[in-house]
């Protein structure tokens, strides 16, 4: 074979579509297009969001379009619009999976804010309840036992830029009215940084300040122990299926106590809405969530509570509503049993992966748009996707294409391991198609494999456990 040198690229003005060179496409990609064609979900959307566009005038974006990008953040863990159009439109099979054909041009990310600003929130909140109904019918969905906790989503704004509530006065101006009043006449911004450092007891109020490019936005102590602006995101999970039934987002300031009520009655509308019978529900929480008030609040409409009790002195029930003590005995009574402590087992599990899957690893961590009802929109539609996820783990096996990836590069890396070693002409001609196999999963196929490889142990370990 003779050596090719590399050129000049000169693109040819008119180039036949047949003759375009193009990738084998994703697998999960393409499933997933399968199951949202089955489901009718394109026709579905665009009925749905019908009334929210103009009657005449210039197309625009598909919301089939639209959803399945929001989609594509989720699963390639791309937290902003901006990236999510830059991937979209450098990658063929996201191209295939949103349906453009080679002439037409990925939608740009400033299209995705004006659609995200037309569509009211309930059209969100229908489009995340036709993916509880797509579980339930593929059961999926159970909804008795719900397990509720919230996360801390870092807003899109800076504690550098927050105000004085009354009069405007910026940190830094505060900074230096300190300084001038510990006797630095013309302090300097050096100046005030080194006296905000060694001064203590420093605590800033939301009563006093606030951030003036994003109102909705609290300060509060995040994950890391550090203070910044956030917002609060709390799950209702099906501790059964693991699927997330509600989601809701409050000012990062908000108690547990206030919005627990809102989140399971929001999940119990969901399930209605859906055709879920429900009979009683059941809500598991840790103490954070605790109060005399939360729980006879729940209580009241038929919900049983599972919510961890802190520890504190002996109440005095006189002034308070006889109702309140007997649901707070009775909760108490309940999570001092048996199955009171697996529920709470069950909870600290499913609850903290579903932050993990939609915040950690589907770019839901940090709000890139502003106001807290745009933040609920986006946040709403990553537990969508992470509910889709739960039916392709249940259809192809993985819930990410990142899993499909590893599982087909397992699967063809133990194929290899076990013919490199048959010998005689069967071997050698078995051989060379499983190479190209390990070489289009992305496995460079080893001379000598190596037994300790954690992919091939997985493999392994799959192969030889009892089906």
């Amino acid at each position: 074979m003779a050596l090719g040198e590399r050129g000049e690229l000169q693109e040819d003005i008119w180039v036949p579509t047949a003759s375009v060179a193009r990738g084998p496409g994703h697998p999960f990609y393409r499933k997933l297009n399968e199951v949202l064609a089955e489901a009718g979900f394109d026709r579905w959307v665009e009925g749905l969001c019908k009334e929210h566009y103009a009657k005449i005038g210039r197309p625009g974006i598909p919301p089939g379009v639209y959803f399945r990008m929001l989609l594509v953040g989720f699963f390639e863990d791309i937290g902003t619009q901006r990236g999510i159009a830059w991937r979209c439109a450098d990658s063929m099979s996201l191209r295939e999976f949103l349906g453009l054909g080679m002439s037409q041009s990925v939608p740009d990310h400033s299209s995705m804010t004006v659609i995200r600003r037309r569509l009211p929130e309930a059209v969100y909140t229908e489009v995340f309840r036709w993916m509880l109904a797509l579980l339930r019918d593929k059961g999926l969905l159970d909804g008795k036992s719900l397990g509720v906790d919230a996360t801390t989503l870092e807003a899109n704004a800076a504690m550098k830029s927050i105000v004085r509530r009354e009069g405007g006065e910026g940190w830094m101006e505060y900074l230096k009215r300190l300084a001038r009043a510990e006797g630095i006449a013309e302090p300097t911004a050096e100046d005030a940084r080194r006296l905000d450092r060694r001064r203590k007891a420093k605590k800033v109020s939301n009563d006093d300040w606030h951030n003036p490019h994003d109102p909705d936005a609290r300060i509060t102590k995040m994950k890391n122990g550090t203070t910044g602006l956030a917002y609060k995101a709390e799950h209702a999970v099906d501790l059964d299926t693991q699927a997330i039934v509600a989601a809701t987002v409050a000012p990062g300031d908000t108690g547990d106590t206030a919005t627990i009520g809102v989140t399971v009655l929001e999940a119990q509308n969901h399930m209605e809405a859906v055709g879920v019978e429900l009979g009683t529900t059941e809500a598991v929480a840790d103490k954070g969530y605790h109060s005399a008030e939360a729980v006879a609040l729940l209580q009241s409409c038929g919900i049983r509570t599972y919510v961890a009790e802190k520890k504190q002195g002996r109440r005095h029930w006189k002034k308070r509503p006889r109702s309140q003590r007997q649901a707070v005995h009775a909760n108490r009574r309940r999570i001092r049993g048996a199955r009171g402590k697996r529920l709470q087992r069950r909870r600290s599990e499913i609850c903290e992966r579903s932050f993990a899957h939609v915040c950690e690893t589907g770019g839901g961590r940090r709000a890139w748009v502003k106001g807290i009802q745009d933040v609920a929109k986006l946040h709403l539609m990553k537990c969508m996707a992470f509910n889709l996820g739960l039916l392709m783990r249940e259809i192809l096996g993985s819930g990410k294409p990142r899993q499909a990836a590893d599982a087909l590069r397992a699967a063809f890396l133990w194929l290899y391991t076990c013919i490199r070693p048959a010998c005689g002409a069967f071997g050698d001609f078995l051989r060379l198609p499983v190479a190209e196999g390990l070489r289009f999963a992305g496995v460079s196929p080893p001379h000598s494999p190596n037994p300790n490889s954690p992919v091939l142990q997985r493999a392994v370990k799959l192969e030889c456990s009892p089906s």
